[in-house]
C-alpha cells in the first residue's frame, strides 16, 4: 500500500464547504452593480480557479465588462467579512485531522482562494492542526494552482520532502496540481466536483469519507 506522512490540502470544497458564502458573496457584488445574479449551482461551476475567474465567470461579458474592477472590488470587500456566515468544515474533518496530527504527520493547505482569507479561515476553524495556509497572492511571485508553486512552497516551510508527500482535493485543477508537482492525488467525492467529471479530469484515486485518508499513513 502506497503510504504518505505529508498531506498537501485543497482548502474549498475539501476541507471547507464555503460554497453558500461565495455564492452570496458573488451575488451581492452583482446585485450591488445591477447584474443579473447567479444561483448556487452556477456558483459551483464557476469556482476551482481563483477569485478573480470566478467573479469573471459571473460576471455578464466578464473582464472586459467595464464595470468588472468595480464588482469584483465589491466581491472581494464584501467576502473578507462574511467568509464565516455559513461555511463549516466537512464532518469528519475536523477529527480526522487531530488524528494525522497525532500520529506525526505533517499538514499544510494550498488554495487560488485569496491569500488572508485562507489564512484566516484554517486559523479559525483548524488552529491545532495545520501547520501552513497558502493562498492567492500575485505580489509574492507565486503562481496560482495549477502551478506547482504553492505545493513546493508548502513543503520548503514545512521542511519535509516529496518523497512520502501527497495532495488531496475535489476539482480538476487539483489533479492538475498535483500532477504538476510530481506528487499523488486523492479526489474527494464530498466536495464541488462529482465522480464522472473528476475521472474525465484524469482521476485515479478517491475517497468518500474523510476518515479514509487514515488508511494511508505511513
Amino acid at each position: 500500500m502506497i503510504t504518505y506522512n505529508v498531506y498537501i490540502f485543497d482548502l474549498d470544497g475539501t476541507l471547507l464547504d464555503t460554497l453558500g458564502d461565495l455564492a452570496a458573496s458573488v451575488n451581492y457584488a452583482l446585485r450591488t452593480h445591477g447584474m443579473p445574479e447567479h444561483s448556487i449551482d452556477d456558483v459551483r461551476r464557476f469556482v476551482g480557479n481563483g477569485v478573480r475567474k470566478l467573479m469573471e465567470r459571473a460576471v455578464p461579458d466578464g473582464a472586459v465588462n467595464p464595470l468588472f474592477e468595480e464588482a469584483f472590488a465589491t466581491f472581494r470587500e464584501y467576502y473578507m467579512h462574511h467568509s464565516l456566515d455559513t461555511t463549516r468544515p466537512y464532518e469528519g474533518i475536523p477529527e480526522t485531522l487531530v488524528v494525522l496530527r497525532e500520529r506525526g504527520c505533517r499538514l499544510a493547505v494550498v488554495s487560488n482562494k485569496m491569500r488572508k482569507a485562507t489564512e484566516e479561515l484554517c486559523r479559525h476553524f483548524f488552529p491545532d492542526t495545520i501547520e501552513v495556509a497558502i493562498g492567492e497572492d500575485e505580489a509574492a511571485g507565486i503562481r496560482k494552482k495549477p502551478a506547482p508553486d504553492t505545493v513546493f512552497a508548502a513543503l520548503k516551510t514545512l521542511g519535509s520532502p516529496m518523497e512520502f508527500a501527497v495532495y488531496v482535493g475535489d476539482s480538476d485543477v487539483d489533479i492538475e496540481t498535483a500532477h504538476n508537482a510530481g506528487i499523488p492525488c486523492i479526489s474527494v467525492l464530498w466536495g464541488f466536483r462529482d465522480k464522472d467529471f473528476l475521472i474525465q479530469h484524469g482521476a485515479k484515486t478517491f475517497i468518500s469519507a474523510p476518515q479514509e485518508l487514515l488508511d494511508n499513513i505511513r
